[in-house]
């Protein structure tokens, strides 16, 4: 690895560091970017969840002690790792993920993006209520950059799928671009603010809109 040396405004690093950290004076012992930057780091290496991150940091410790300079040269544990993520502010991290990949990534007239919720596992409180609460994860997908291009958090009882949805297309702010979506969004508000935003749209149709559907089959 090279020294990393942040030197643009756009820079994930410094990104990050706009971020409110959550922790007390005395319990931040290491640089919450650079908790975010390994655990990414991690993450694109193939080390996926905390364990595995932590893996990945006693894999390459003097790796990254050289590229972080960390004081005293101590990184943080897969359960400090955990803490961190477990408790910060996640619709503030995507906006922060957005303003980054929206930098990197330029999406044109006619090109698909698809957008889809799914749950996360290990999510689900209350396992045995008929009622089960969890935590889904909306994705909108660019299908020829092969790249997430913004992601919004569901939590069942709180916020429901189709207002993510809603609020990543205006977010993203894309002009002319196709949005492929499930027949749980054929609905005339979520149509409607495609259209405003000047995008296109496909959408599956099923029995949750009877006659929109039965006029399809009778077609």
């Amino acid at each position: 690895m090279k020294k990393y040396k942040p030197i643009k405004q756009d820079n994930l690093f410094f990104l990050l560091a706009d971020l409110k950290d959550f922790r007390r004076g005395q319990g931040r012992m290491h640089a919450l970017p650079m908790v975010l930057i390994i655990f990414i780091m991690a993450a694109m290496s193939g080390f996926n969840g905390f364990r595995p991150t932590g893996d990945f940091i006693e894999k390459h410790r003097q790796e990254l002690i050289k590229l972080f300079k960390p004081k005293n040269n101590r990184l943080p544990s897969f359960q400090t790792i955990a803490r961190i993520l477990e408790n910060i502010d996640f619709d503030k991290l995507t906006e922060v993920f957005h303003r980054w990949t929206s930098s990197r990534v330029t999406i044109k007239k006619s090109e698909w993006c698809s957008l889809d919720g799914k749950a996360i596992g290990g999510t689900v409180k209350n396992p045995h209520n008929r009622h089960q609460q969890f935590t889904s994860l909306v994705s909108v997908f660019s299908s020829k950059q092969q790249q997430v291009l913004a992601t919004g958090k569901v939590e069942l009882g709180k916020k429901s799928e189709i207002a993510t949805v809603k609020q990543l297309i205006e977010m993203l702010d894309l002009k002319g671009a196709i949005f492929s979506l499930d027949a749980l969004h054929c609905q005339k508000d979520t149509v409607k603010t495609i259209v405003k935003s000047k995008n296109h749209y496909v959408i599956g149709v099923k029995g949750n809109q009877k006659k929109l559907y039965s006029r399809i089959k009778k077609t």
